[in-house]
């Protein structure tokens, strides 16, 4: 009888033989891996293409630009987006941890995300000003609260329902195929003429990615997960206590934290590389059509290498980030701080390419190591704790960088550069966490 094409579609794209790695996983999960497999795939490309068109570093400021809000709104926006997502997940974990179906926490948040970005866009249509970039602020929050709620559950239903050496294939063809799409995107808006007006094209493609979370909610929901552990299902305060004593007690995860809390230099670094372009270039919204393309492109040509590398070792995928990372800074600064870069396009956007290969090293790697390294229950505390530990983290970076950008660019390039060495070193005493 020949197999569905779900299965072999799966095969495809995970390298599967036979079920042969399906040995974390219970008979009835293992069962339904091709398809769970296929609908998170689906699910969070969806949510990712949103992501590029909704970005808080190129769209939103756009929408505050055009209403005439304050200039000082927009330097919130990115870490609003970020950290908002993940300050509060150590306190959102104890009603998680209380759900035998966490899929629904996924599908919920996803809507939420899709009416805040379509609000949004109406705001961006109709309001002005400073209330309407408030409104925008506000539900940005909202967003990014959603957002935290999804990403706590979405690691732990994946841990439920696709076995370990093909979570990191999954998470890389996430990547390349959200990457695709963003290119394409891109493309578009560097052909669009001089004369489109920039708040409506803003404004639509907040509706666009409005749209891409209802659906991305509608397949998610059709998931099949079977009932898990709710023992740790405690008061928010009590997961507080106890997220932050694994935190103390396990050397490992503590260690884990580090690495990931220097690496993130690579994420941080990228506004520096683009403003070093701008100054060389100028400040056509073309070039920064470029620029997204470049990301784009990063994502679909290393995404699935980094994932099939991420199932072997997720451990070496991180020593290889943070030292790629440090190199590549350590030459961009080297040359602009003695006024050696070149004036042709092509060497910029070869950079901010490499330097999107190296962060989406950094983000697989670090998503998969994460989800191996505990089981059951204990992986959505553990998940919790960090990621509300890298949301302080990122503003305490974001804010100390802001101040060595005083000194210019190439200071800050250099400094992240520094801190990706760091994380790239520490993750050497990690241990493998991998299944043999």
């Amino acid at each position: 009888m020949p197999k569905p094409w779900t299965s072999r579609l799966y095969e495809l794209l995970a390298e599967e033989d036979d079920g042969r790695f399906c040995r974390d996983l219970d008979d009835r999960a293992c069962r339904q891996v091709p398809g769970n497999f296929l609908l998170q795939l689906v699910a969070n490309t969806l949510t990712k293409i949103g992501d590029a068109l909704g970005s808080a570093k190129t769209t939103l400021p756009w929408i505050l630009a055009g209403m005439g809000a304050p200039l000082a709104l927009a330097s919130w926006l990115v870490p609003v987006r970020e950290s908002g997502s993940l300050l509060p997940q150590l306190l959102l974990s104890a009603r998680v941890r209380g759900l035998p179906i966490r899929k629904w926490v996924w599908v919920g948040g996803s809507l939420v995300e899709g009416a805040c970005m379509a609000g949004m866009g109406l705001a961006g249509l109709y309001a002005s000003g400073l209330a309407g970039g408030l409104m925008v602020i506000g539900l940005l929050v909202l967003f990014s609260l959603a957002r935290g709620a999804c990403s706590l559950a979405a690691k732990d239903v994946m841990g439920k329902t696709i076995p370990k050496q093909r979570r990191g294939r999954l998470s890389g063809w996430m990547a390349a195929l959200s990457g695709l799409v963003a290119g394409g995107v891109s493309l578009w808006l560097v052909f669009q003429s001089g004369d489109n007006e920039t708040s409506r094209l803003a404004a639509a493609l907040l509706f666009a990615a409005g749209g891409l979370w209802v659906a991305a909610a509608l397949t998610y929901g059709c998931i099949r997960e079977y009932p898990g552990e709710t023992s740790g299902g405690v008061r928010a305060l009590d997961a507080v206590a106890d997220g932050f004593r694994n935190l103390k007690t396990d050397a490992g995860f503590r260690r884990f934290v580090m690495v990931r809390a220097l690496l993130v230099g690579s994420a941080l670094s990228a506004p520096f590389y683009v403003v070093l372009g701008r100054e060389a270039l100028g400040d056509s919204i073309r070039v920064l059509g470029w620029f997204i393309l470049a990301g784009g492109l990063a994502d679909v040509v290393s995404a699935p290498f980094w994932g099939r590398f991420a199932d072997r070792s997720s451990r070496r995928v991180m020593i290889a980030a943070g030292v790629s990372g440090a190199l590549l800074g350590a030459v961009v600064a080297g040359m602009a701080l003695r006024e050696a870069l070149p004036g042709a396009a092509g060497f910029f956007f070869l950079n901010f390419f490499l330097l999107g290969v190296i962060h989406g090293g950094a983000r697989v790697g670090r998503k998969t190591y994460l989800v191996d390294y505990a089981s059951g229950d204990r992986r959505t505390t553990l998940v919790a704790v960090a990621n509300t530990f890298i949301g302080v983290v990122l503003l305490v970076m974001g804010g100390l960088t802001a101040l060595l950008s005083l000194g210019g660019a190439p200071v800050a390039i250099a400094a992240l550069a520094v801190a990706s060495a760091a994380g790239g070193l520490l993750a050497v005493g990690l241990k493998e966490v991998q299944a043999d």
